[in-house]
């Protein structure tokens, strides 16, 4: 972003915090700063934009052929399962999925096909950038094709505590969708390569993204409700991690708090260092370590 785009992006706020502390019925008073602020955004509109991050994904296998083309169905199937995914991700990463209903923001987060991917064959995506602000948030889409992209590679050559490490971050029906897409292209005997950014990753044939597809199966990833009897011995809210000793055997747990929880700093003001009841939300992939992570203060009791 440059100094002008910054200077121009100050002013129309500055202009639009003016405006909202004068009354609709001072017009004239109004006049000269809407003047003002319609020119300011009309400069800014003008002002090249940062061309938006793409990421390739290329296929092999039974339904390509060479870098000559695809067939049509396996195709469409393939880029629409892709995209599921990615939005699910990014809904993951922006704290709104939930095990049920709708994916939050799906049509923010749509993928854009812009051309195809010549090497095996494949296609050319888009990702979706925000609305243009002085202070952007940070970027959900570059983050969700990382994610999706350390996904696809820890699957196939990670450890299962380090392809839990993501699932935690990404939600697991986001890593469900990452799933479907994997088992649509093991049903057509197809594998794939994504390349975003600096990364890229590439299976090596069918049978390893075969194995991949069987990591990321529900039945290989584990979650259950455990109830703890013990003293939680310090919360950091920032990072959102607690330390909570067992009472009726020895050992300590190690977890987070989940987002739905907006305070975190309250287990130390109300909860630190006394004997109480909790339930755990306990996830593990394969051999992997559980990993616990307390859901909402209501399953907490003395």
């Amino acid at each position: 972003m440059n100094n002008e785009y910054l200077s121009v992006a100050s002013e129309i706020r500055e202009l639009e915090n003016l405006l909202a502390t004068i009354p609709e019925g001072n017009v004239i008073e109004r006049m000269s700063l809407e003047s003002r602020l319609e020119s300011a955004r009309a400069v800014l509109a003008g002002l090249p934009q940062q061309a938006a991050p793409k990421a390739r994904l290329t296929f092999r296998g039974k339904p390509v052929f060479g870098s000559h083309g695809i067939a049509a169905d396996f195709g469409s199937k393939a880029a629409g399962a892709f995209s599921d995914a990615f939005a699910a991700v990014a809904a993951g990463l922006s704290e709104g999925l939930r095990y049920m209903g709708p994916i939050p923001n799906r049509d923010k987060n749509q993928l854009l096909i812009t051309g195809t991917a010549i090497g095996s064959f494949g296609f050319e995506f888009e990702l979706p950038t925000p609305e243009p602000s002085l202070f952007p948030e940070t970027e959900k889409s570059e983050e969700a094709m990382a994610k999706i992209e350390a996904l696809l590679r820890l699957a196939a050559e990670g450890s299962d505590d380090e392809v839990a490490e993501v699932i935690e971050e990404v939600h697991p029906r986001a890593v469900k969708k990452v799933h479907e897409f994997l088992d649509l292209l093991v049903q057509q005997q197809a594998w794939c390569g994504l390349e975003f950014a600096d990364r890229f990753f590439r299976y090596a044939d069918h049978e390893q993204i075969k194995a991949s597809c069987e990591r990321l199966k529900d039945d290989n990833i584990q979650e259950r409700v455990e109830t703890y009897r013990g003293e939680f011995q310090g919360v950091l809210p920032t990072g959102r991690t607690f330390e909570f000793r067992l009472t009726d055997q020895e050992g300590l747990i190690k977890g987070k708090v989940d987002l739905s929880i907006d305070d975190p700093d309250v287990l130390n003001r109300d909860w630190l260092h006394k004997p109480v009841t909790v339930k755990f939300n306990v996830m593990q992939v394969g051999q992997g370590r559980p990993r616990f992570t307390l859901m909402t203060l209501e399953d907490l009791s003395v």
